[in-house]
């Protein structure tokens, strides 16, 4: 397949709305910069009707239909910015995991790492080569985008798909996993390194397709203590920070992670130029432990289920514990729920704009 030529080179062109990226360096904005994490996906008309014609890897897969499914939430409301559509597991299927997307059950590997030996059949490609159709995915959207926002690229974090690859299937409390990086650390540490340096080869194919930033995604660094991941994961996503940064630091770097309000002083010494913050965690307290690290968040997801006066007391709260600091990007505390209404999100982002 040819690869896509992008036009629109994101980190070299500032968008005309560009209030996402100066919340993002810390700087002031004419209103509050909003995004939704899920913002493409099942709450959408839209996204259903292609859905039942296509798998979600033939989504993934194809640039095109990748790229209609990123901008149909930007065609529908005045959002800040955009995120490329994919998954954060398809990294490890590209390594020979065997992904498949079980309806009811969610996402399972037929083929999860539980020992040593296992990590020796790992197919470790180059991003551009085993992940080229979201590198051309980015070039499709950044081409009809035509620099009106931001584009957003994205990973999930080493602990994160280390508990995939580990437990072969979403969990609770990733137990395998745990008990893998308790009972067989130098197997931990081997297979942590093999996807931090994945994931910046990952990251960094996206900034040099055109992205503006770039999120890592640690979902279920919230299972942690915060001693357990001050010593056995953060140091892998700060060498993903770290070399992302050498590269191009003018990049902005979010680092967002759920139920880890314990531990926000850690995520915040791991990596990121932004630190997410879940519903879990008091806006205010947040910003106060961060200090001038711009944050990103946080209202429950669910309110967005609830009538316009719920959404807007979700949404007044957060922007109330904001206190006015720069460096706010208001975003869901984590993905929207599939039963949200279209309806419900337009009136959020047009609140937020308003009272932001």
């Amino acid at each position: 397949m040819p690869r896509i030529t992008n036009n629109f080179k994101g980190f070299m062109n500032t968008p005309e709305n560009d209030n996402f990226l100066r919340a993002c360096r810390g700087e002031s904005v004419d209103r509050t910069p909003v995004w939704l994490m899920r913002q493409a996906g099942r709450y959408m008309p839209e996204y259903r009707a292609l859905r039942s014609k296509h798998t979600i890897l033939e989504m993934i897969h194809s640039p095109e239909l990748s790229a209609e499914v990123t901008l149909q939430p930007i065609d529908a409301f005045d959002l800040d910015a955009a995120i490329i559509f994919a998954d954060i597991l398809t990294l490890l299927d590209e390594m020979g995991m065997g992904l498949t997307f079980v309806a009811g059950e969610g996402p399972q590997f037929s083929h999860p790492i539980r020992e040593t030996s296992d990590l020796d059949r790992l197919e470790v490609r180059p991003a551009k080569e085993a992940l080229g159709y979201t590198i051309d995915a980015i070039g499709v959207t950044l081409n009809r985008l035509q620099n009106r926002i931001p584009l957003i690229g994205f990973s999930g974090a080493p602990f994160t798909l280390a508990c995939y690859a580990i437990q072969g299937r979403g969990s609770r409390d990733f137990y395998m996993a745990k008990q893998l990086m308790y009972q067989q650390p130098e197997t931990w540490d081997r297979l942590m390194s093999i996807l931090a340096d994945a994931i910046t080869d990952y990251l960094l194919a996206q900034v040099e397709a055109g992205v503006h930033a770039v999120q890592l995604f640690d979902s279920w660094a919230g299972c942690l203590s915060p001693g357990d991941y001050r010593e056995r994961v953060a140091p892998y996503s700060n060498r993903i920070f770290q070399a992302i940064k050498q590269a191009y630091p003018e990049i902005p770097f979010i680092h967002f992670g759920t139920d880890t309000s314990a531990m926000l002083d850690e995520i915040k010494t791991a990596a990121g130029d932004v630190i997410g913050v879940d519903w879990r965690t008091d806006f205010g307290r947040a910003r106060e432990v961060l200090g001038t690290t711009p944050a990103q968040g946080n209202m429950d997801p669910l309110k967005l289920l609830g009538s316009p006066e719920t959404i807007e007391t979700g949404v007044r709260e957060v922007i109330r514990a904001n206190a006015g600091r720069c460096g706010h990007i208001f975003n869901l505390g984590h993905g929207i729920h599939k039963e949200t209404p279209p309806e419900n999100v337009k009136y959020l982002v047009d609140l937020v704009h308003q009272v932001g």
